[in-house]
C-alpha cells in the first residue's frame, strides 16, 4: 500500500519545484526528503521525478500520484473538520424513543428548541408504545429512551437522567359523591369501582402501591390502557380511575380531576442514556432541551 505521508511530501517537491525548496517548506533536511521520495518509488515501481536542471519534474506517474495526493489532503481535511464538528455537537445523529404521552408535553418542545440550537444533528425520533423503550438502548439501537422507572432501579450500562415526577390525580365522573371535596385521600377511593387506565408495568406499579399503602386492592371493572379511553368510561360512569398529570393534557369534559394524598402516586420519568455516550456535547444539548421542557402541565381541577 502507499503511504499517504510520502505520497504529500512528493506532492511539496513537485508544487516547490525542487528537493531543496521543499525540504524548506516542509522544515525537514534535503536529504529526507529524498529518501521518502525515493521509498515511495520502490513502492510505486517507477520512477516519479526527473531531473531537469537545478531542479525536478514529475514523470507520468509523478503527477498521477500527487493529483491523488492533493485529493486525500482535501479529504483529510474535510475530515478534521467534521470530526472537529461532531465533537463539539454541531453535527451528527441522535436516535430518541418515546412514550405516548411524552410525545406532545416534554419531547416535542425539547426537540423544536434542540432543533433551533443544533440544526446540524439528524434527528431519528420513534415512539414505541406498548413496547418499552429502554431495551432500544441497552441493544444500542437509541441513544436516549424516555422511561418510567423507579430513581433507585439500576441499569447495567445504562444511566438515568431524572427528568420529573409526573403525580396521578383522581378522575371521576361528573355529579360524583366526592366531586365536591377538592383534594381526595387516596383511602376515600378504597370502595369504588375503577377504571384501569395503564398496562401492568412501571406506570401501574404507583398505584397498586399507592393503594396498598392506603391499606386497600383497587377494584377494577374495566382495564384499559389509554387514557382518553379511561376517561370516557369515567365520564360513562362506569367507575373512577387514577391518571398521571401528562395523560389529562386532553381532558375528557365530562369528568372532574382532583388531588389526591395519603399518598399521591408518581410515575418518575427519566430519560435512559449509554454510560458511553454521556458527555457528548449533542446529547448534553438534548438533556438539557429535555431538563427545560419538564414543567408538568397542572391538571383543571375545577368543575
Amino acid at each position: 500500500m502507499l503511504d499517504v505521508r510520502r505520497m504529500q511530501i512528493l506532492r511539496a517537491v513537485v508544487t516547490s519545484g525542487s528537493v531543496t525548496a521543499a525540504a524548506a517548506n516542509l522544515g525537514y533536511t534535503p536529504s529526507a526528503v529524498s529518501q521518502q521520495v525515493a521509498a515511495l518509488e520502490k513502492q510505486a515501481g517507477i520512477p516519479l521525478l526527473e531531473r531537469v536542471g537545478r531542479g525536478v519534474r514529475p514523470t507520468a506517474a509523478g503527477r498521477l500520484l500527487t493529483e491523488h495526493a492533493a485529493v486525500i489532503g482535501r479529504q483529510v481535511a474535510e475530515a478534521e473538520t467534521a470530526l472537529a464538528d461532531l465533537r463539539a455537537g454541531r453535527t451528527g445523529h441522535l436516535a430518541i424513543r418515546y412514550f405516548a404521552t411524552a410525545g406532545a408535553t416534554l419531547v416535542a418542545p425539547a426537540l423544536a428548541r434542540f432543533r433551533r440550537e443544533l440544526p446540524g444533528v439528524r434527528v431519528d425520533l420513534k415512539m414505541t408504545d406498548p413496547e418499552d423503550p429502554l431495551p432500544a438502548v441497552t441493544r444500542g439501537e437509541a441513544d436516549v429512551a424516555i422511561v418510567v422507572r423507579a430513581h433507585d432501579l439500576p441499569h447495567d450500562g445504562v444511566h438515568l437522567v431524572h427528568l420529573l415526577d409526573d403525580p396521578f390525580h383522581a378522575v371521576l365522573p361528573q355529579g360524583h359523591r366526592l366531586a365536591g371535596k377538592p383534594v381526595l385521600d387516596l383511602a376515600d377511593l378504597a370502595d369504588e369501582p375503577w377504571i384501569a387506565s395503564e398496562r401492568p408495568g412501571p406506570c401501574l406499579d404507583p398505584v397498586l402501591d399507592g393503594c396498598a399503602a392506603a391499606g386497600f386492592s383497587p377494584n377494577f371493572v374495566v382495564e384499559s390502557e389509554d387514557y382518553a379511553t379511561a376517561q370516557g368510561f369515567v365520564a360513562a360512569g362506569l367507575g373512577v380511575s387514577l391518571i398521571p398529570a401528562l395523560g389529562l393534557a386532553g381532558r375528557h369534559p365530562a369528568v372532574i380531576v382532583r388531588e389526591v394524598r395519603r399518598p399521591q402516586p408518581v410515575r418518575a420519568i427519566h430519560a435512559a442514556v449509554r454510560e458511553t455516550a454521556l458527555g457528548l456535547p449533542a446529547l448534553d444539548g438534548l438533556l438539557a432541551a429535555l431538563r427545560d421542557a419538564t414543567t408538568s402541565p397542572a391538571p383543571d381541577m375545577a368543575g
